[in-house]
Order: C-alpha cells, then sequence, then structure tokens
C-alpha cells in the first residue's frame, strides 16, 4: 500500500515559511526522479522510491494571489491590511485570490502523482472527495461547482457558498499547495476580497453552518482517514 508522510506544522506559521518548505520536499522527489530516469536509460534498475507528504497547518491572516490571479481581486489597501494584521503574498499555484488564517485547517499534499494515478483533474476531484465526506460526517451535504474548483453548499442556489478553497502547482507530476477549509474562520477576512474572483457566491465555515465551534483537532482526525480512503493510502506520521 502506498504510504503518505504526515505532519502537523501547527499554529501561526508564516506561509513564506511553509511555503519555502514545500518546495524542498517537492524538490526531493523531483530530484529522485531525475536519477531515476538517468538510472533507466543507462539500464539501471536500482530506482529510488519517492516520498508523499500531507501537511497541516494553520497560518495567520494572509491573502494569496495565485499565478492566473487578478490584483482587482483584493479589495483592501496596504495600509488596511496593516490595520487588520494580514500579510499579502503573491505565489506559484493557480486559481486566483484566497484568505488563510486563525480557524483554518490548511493541507499542503506534496504527493508524487506516479505513485498514485498521473492526472491532475482526478487529483483536484480526489481532493473534493476528502472534504465532501468530511463535511458530510456533520450533516451537511458538499458539493461540486462545474468550473469553479473546490467544496460548496446549495450549488445553483441562490445561497450558494464555498467551504473549502482549492489551488495546486505540480512539478513532473509532484504536487504541492493543496486546500483551504474554514472550520472556525472569521469569515470578515474574506470581505476584503473577491474570493477565488467569483463575486456572485459567498463563503462560510463549519462553525457558520452549525451554529457552533468545532473541534479541529476532530476535523483534522477526519480529514487524515478520508485522505487515506480515497488516496488508497497508509498515513503514517
Amino acid at each position: 500500500m502506498k504510504e503518505i508522510l504526515f505532519k502537523d506544522l501547527g499554529i501561526n506559521q508564516d506561509y513564506q515559511k511553509i511555503w519555502d518548505y514545500q518546495e524542498t520536499l517537492l524538490a526531493e522527489a523531483v530530484e529522485i526522479k531525475s536519477r531515476n530516469r538517468a538510472k533507466e536509460k543507462s539500464g539501471q534498475n536500482d530506482f529510488e522510491q519517492t516520498k508523499n507528504h500531507l501537511l497541516f497547518v494553520e497560518h495567520p491572516h494572509v491573502y494569496t494571489l495565485g499565478k492566473s490571479g487578478h490584483i482587482e481581486n483584493l479589495l483592501a489597501s496596504q495600509d488596511f491590511l496593516s490595520q487588520i494584521e494580514a500579510s499579502f503574498v503573491k505565489t506559484n499555484r493557480g486559481g486566483d485570490i484566497t484568505y488563510h488564517g486563525p480557524g483554518q485547517l490548511v493541507g499542503y499534499p506534496i504527493l508524487d502523482l506516479d505513485n498514485f494515478k498521473p492526472d491532475i483533474h482526478l487529483y483536484m476531484r480526489n481532493l473534493e472527495e476528502v472534504i465532501i465526506k468530511t463535511v458530510k460526517d456533520y450533516g451537511l451535504k458538499g458539493e461540486r461547482s462545474k468550473g469553479e474548483t473546490g467544496v460548496w453548499f446549495d450549488v445553483g442556489k441562490p445561497f450558494a457558498r464555498k467551504i473549502c478553497a482549492m489551488g495546486v502547482k505540480a512539478s513532473r507530476w509532484v504536487t504541492m499547495h493543496g486546500f483551504a477549509l474554514n472550520v472556525n474562520s472569521d469569515l470578515k477576512y474574506f470581505e476584503y476580497i473577491i474570493p477565488c474572483g467569483i463575486q456572485d457566491k459567498a463563503v462560510t465555515s463549519l462553525e457558520r453552518e452549525l451554529g457552533r465551534e468545532i473541534p479541529i483537532e476532530e476535523v483534522k482526525e477526519k480529514v487524515i482517514a478520508y485522505f487515506a480512503e480515497v488516496f488508497e493510502a497508509k498515513i503514517s506520521e
């Protein structure tokens, strides 16, 4: 069975610091794949196995803009960001602008999809499936919205809203970045952006939907279990 190494990086972790860590893990996997390719060409068969990782983290207030995003979707000035103790980072993932902050579970899978299935579309649908299964445990029906990556409630209705944003990057089929599930997030921070560049849909959290604070450790356990199920892997620390 495939193995995924899990690490909880904790709370209040600087976005750039964790981004750099992801880049290190991705580079290690890409380097192994390059060596394996060279061995294959020379007729060797002592191939090395790449490692798969799943990182959990909570960031301080930060807005991140994907490589195809539009800065116009950030509605706040730099001075205002300072007032609300939020930072802004241009990143290299797909997607537009999003928010990370306390009470939000951010997951960064660094997976070599050659160990699974080398299909980015399938990978994104699998990430969505993990979250759909997780919110179902709370009596909530998570859905996909055509052309809009992530997990939503009440798709196609006037009160459609997003519970989980997603954006990834892949190099040589090795992924980085990932998903952000709003558990007990302060949703007012989403008012200062056009989330994911989508103007006509709202953002929500488990806390808002259920009317109570949700133990984030409980949510983490569910996400880990469903990640193992969906990706048919053993997750170990």
